[in-house]
């Protein structure tokens, strides 16, 4: 038997499940490449508005902010008229959104990136794809997961070298421009033809057993619970978000080029894609749970490693442990809600929890760039960001030592 205890037990997995799993991460990987120009292109952006880099951050900020709110609303719009339409309808609104910033007006970013990009665009991907795909699965849920949390990774990889390329050729905002149309032929194909309702077997399947709805949670009520889990999920993407957000500017300011730059991102998201196919494995082992503990850990001795190196080869390594160490986290955190409460109340608690998430990347892209603009330098917004990890570690640590307490929630049969 398997450590989850489904190797005797029926199984809704099948190909389709997997090929399901591979369109939401190519869906999630154009979309998410929408907000990385901004990334790339945050020191030329700024240069437009007196070299103000809160500017761009504060882009960055609100596409996050406004995909976690967005999501709460699309969650539910998804369950009544399908997946499919939200993701279709999202991929048009970051296409406008795109446009709309390419302007180059601060009010034309600031309404492209959180409203079109974010409200209205990627919230119509992001959630509901979680909520879509974990129903798909019973036995390997925490892998899935972790691949199509890979989205931003998979992102990040592809078009962060390839974007610091191309703004020297054409700008970046006529790279905005060229990549709307991108996303539209891309995205809306896709989901029309892969998102289709969820087979009889796999809409009434939720695995051996589902907790039972209301019952105790960690020894705690339901609600103290999903608060704790999403304060945690807040406190650990603000430093996540610090070096993702921030690494080609700060490259830029110690002296490494564009280029260099914009590969090292390349190479932080690309180990986070990596990583994220172990922690899967090892959330499907060990729970939700622990693996938030163990790649928060590592996520904060990573954030330690950029206060100790400014040199080219130093921060290559520095940011691939920090894509591995960060990469499984938030995919735990989705696994952990359908570990301890009821499948049919995914819809509303998974976008809680990602509008916490969210929020939480959001602060620390804004924050990392006020700080720089307050004092001048990134070390003191890195610091901040390590304070914010240490606190998740104590918030999820006390999650754990629960768990050992209280080790099994109440179970109903599917």
């Amino acid at each position: 038997m398997s450590p989850r205890g489904f190797d005797a037990a029926p199984t809704i997995e099948t190909r389709r499940s997997w090929i399901v799993a591979g369109c939401a991460l190519g869906c999630l990987s154009v979309s998410f490449g929408a907000p990385t120009i901004t990334i790339v292109a945050l020191k030329p952006i700024a240069a437009q508005f007196g070299d103000a880099r809160t500017v761009p951050a504060l882009c960055s900020a609100l596409a996050w902010l406004g995909s976690a709110v967005g999501g709460i609303a699309m969650g539910q719009i998804a369950e009544r008229i399908g997946v499919r339409w939200t993701v279709s309808f999202g991929a048009a609104m970051i296409a406008v959104g795109l446009v709309l910033s390419s302007l180059g007006h601060r009010l034309d970013l600031y309404l492209g990136h959180g409203l079109f990009m974010g409200l209205l665009g990627n919230a119509g991907l992001n959630a509901p794809l979680y909520v879509y795909v974990a129903r798909w699965f019973d036995r390997r849920r925490g892998t899935a997961l972790a691949l199509i949390a890979s989205g931003q990774a998979v992102a990040g990889t592809i078009w962060a070298p390839l974007f610091g390329h191309v703004l020297g050729w054409i700008g970046w905002q006529r790279t905005m421009q060229t990549y709307a149309l991108f996303v539209l032929v891309v995205i809306i194909p896709t989901a029309l033809l892969a998102f289709r309702n969820l087979p009889r077997a796999a809409a009434a399947f939720a695995g051996p057993a589902e907790p039972v709805a209301g019952a105790p949670v960690l020894g705690m009520k339901p609600g103290v619970a999903l608060a704790l889990l999403s304060l945690a999920s807040f406190l650990c993407c603000v430093p996540m978000a610090m070096p993702q957000g921030h690494l080609v500017a700060f490259c830029s300011d110690v002296g490494i080029p564009l280029v260099q730059g914009s590969t090292m991102l390349s190479v932080l998201l690309g180990c986070a894609f990596a990583g994220r196919q172990f922690w899967g494995f090892i959330a499907d082992r060990y729970g939700g749970l622990r693996t938030i503990l163990i790649g928060s850990a590592c996520q904060a001795t990573a954030m330690i490693g950029f206060l100790l190196t400014q040199n080219e080869a130093g921060l290559f390594v520095v940011s691939a442990a920090f894509g591995l160490g960060f990469s499984g986290i938030i995919p735990a955190y989705v696994l952990a809600i359908r570990e301890l409460f009821p499948a049919r109340e995914a819809s509303w608690r998974v976008p809680t929890l990602l509008l916490c998430s969210g929020s939480g990347m959001a602060a620390g892209g804004w924050m990392a760039g006020a700080i720089y603009d307050y004092v001048g330098f990134y070390s003191a917004a890195f610091a901040a960001g390590i304070l914010f990890n240490l606190a998740n570690l104590a918030v999820i640590g006390t999650l754990v030592v629960r768990q050992n307490r209280y080790p099994a929630p109440v179970l109903a049969r599917a």
